[in-house]
């Protein structure tokens, strides 16, 4: 009988760390307890919290005015804020946020690493995270990351510009966003590809030359100042690429100031900012890749609203198609109401 006894107590103390074992690693998002289906809920019933890390440039204005859109229209609740491009500020929002009860985190990181425990404390909550946008460390935990496709926008933009210019040398001169940003290295590299496949497709033989690359921190003023300073060291390029339509539209000032309108092709790896569509129908803009912010934020948002519905096949990162915007389609693309 005491043998019995011991032999049952055996079996449950095996069972009880057989299930401690098995809870010792947490799985990346939130599910369901074992053997139960959680019950979706009504969307009047969700609140979602968007985290952006700044609104202090009209793309990011656009991707939290395009949530808070689609939200109202399915009558979801929404809870959104800004961290004003303070890392701590954003990981104090996030948990604000937690605190208030939310079903749904849409998170714009300002930084891939610092960002993390941000979603670790969602996984906590049981709180499921979609990240817009911008990157973020792969070892976060997240559903999938949102973004347009960089490489493949700037391969098309490339092309277009081997075609355009022909067998006459490329003399190019770069406008870059800020140094080290993985975002920027992208475009630029993918119009490079994009300029020497069309070129080996169309000679069997590829080159063009970067006379001179500028810092022009993203903006319109930066962009204007990179190409002041470019234009009287190299008077004679006839292509500019910028890796975003801000700095090409400021860029457009310093070379209408030296006389160089019409002289230059202007190129840029992604964005299709409005005021660049409109320039692009006029023939005065070359090119650009699209980047459109409200697509990438409603995607962002139609996957978090998927997954509350119990779908769990989503890719860790889901691109937006690429396209190259021209002359000959901008009419697609063009929206005059648009925020961006």
């Amino acid at each position: 009988m005491k043998m019995k006894r011991f032999g049952s107590l055996f079996l449950v103390l095996v069972l009880v760390a057989g299930m401690l074992t098995g809870c010792s690693s947490a799985p990346t998002q939130p599910q369901a307890p074992q053997g139960e289906q959680a019950e979706p809920k009504d969307l009047k019933d969700i609140t979602i919290g968007l985290s952006m890390y700044t609104l202090g440039a009209p793309y990011f204005a656009a991707q939290a005015n395009a949530v808070k859109k689609k939200a109202a229209e399915l009558g979801i609740r929404i809870i959104d804020t800004e961290a004003g491009d303070d890392m701590n500020k954003q990981l104090a929002d996030v948990e604000d946020l937690l605190a208030k009860g939310i079903d749904l985190l849409l998170l714009n990181p300002k930084d891939p690493i610092g960002l993390i425990p941000a979603t670790k404390a969602a996984t906590r909550a049981g709180v499921p995270v979609v990240i817009i946008d911008s990157s973020i460390d792969p070892s976060a935990d997240f559903i999938s990351i949102v973004q347009s496709n960089n490489l493949e926008n700037g391969e098309l933009v490339g092309e277009w510009l081997a075609k355009q210019m022909g067998t006459t040398p490329i003399r190019m001169a770069l406008i870059s966003g800020s140094q080290g940003n993985p975002v920027g290295k992208e475009r630029r590299q993918g119009v490079f590809r994009g300029i020497i496949e069309q070129q080996l497709r169309d000679r069997n033989r590829a080159g063009f030359q970067i006379v001179a690359q500028g810092w022009g921190n993203w903006a319109h003023e930066g962009g204007l100042k990179a190409m002041e300073d470019i234009l009287v060291a190299f008077p004679d390029i006839n292509v500019l690429l910028t890796e975003n339509d801000s700095m090409a539209l400021g860029a457009m000032r310093a070379i209408e100031e030296a006389g160089k309108k019409g002289q230059i092709l202007i190129v840029a790896a992604a964005d299709g900012q409005k005021e660049a569509l409109e320039l692009i129908m006029t023939g005065e803009y070359g090119v650009t890749g699209m980047n459109n912010p409200a697509l990438v934020a409603t995607t962002a948002l139609d996957i978090g609203l998927r997954y509350l519905r119990g779908e769990r096949d989503f890719p860790k990162v889901y691109y937006t198609p690429p396209v190259a915007i021209t002359k000959e389609n901008v009419h697609q693309y063009y929206d005059p109401n648009a925020d961006f």
